[in-house]
């Protein structure tokens, strides 16, 4: 699986790159203008953010409660550091967002 997931994001890789490359210096007809380009990487960025910080939210989540549910008296002691860092994810989410539209 891992192999595999390897592939996926080199490839994806290689697909965005390689657009960059072979750009045009400011030659007439191009496709797409400076304002759509930016939008769709700011769409990208948007994305990309959202679903990795939604795995991790996740996994965060996950763990604390095998973690409650392994110790019910550890309740206290997992609870607090769990929303802190679920905030801390969401706050670089936020910040991704906040960044795209500077930029734009």
């Amino acid at each position: 699986m891992k192999k595999i997931s390897y592939v996926l994001f080199t490839m994806t890789t290689l697909l965005l790159v390689t657009a960059v490359a072979f750009a045009n210096d400011g030659a007439t007809g191009t496709i797409l203008s400076d304002k759509a380009v930016l939008g769709l990487g700011g769409v990208l960025g948007v994305g990309l953010a959202a679903a990795g910080g939604g795995i991790g939210q996740g996994l965060i989540g996950s763990r604390a409660m095998e973690g409650i549910a392994r110790n019910p008296s550890a309740l206290d002691k997992i609870f607090t550091p769990m929303i802190l860092t679920i905030a801390f994810v969401e706050s670089l989410v936020i910040f991704t967002i906040v960044t795209i539209f500077l930029v734009k």
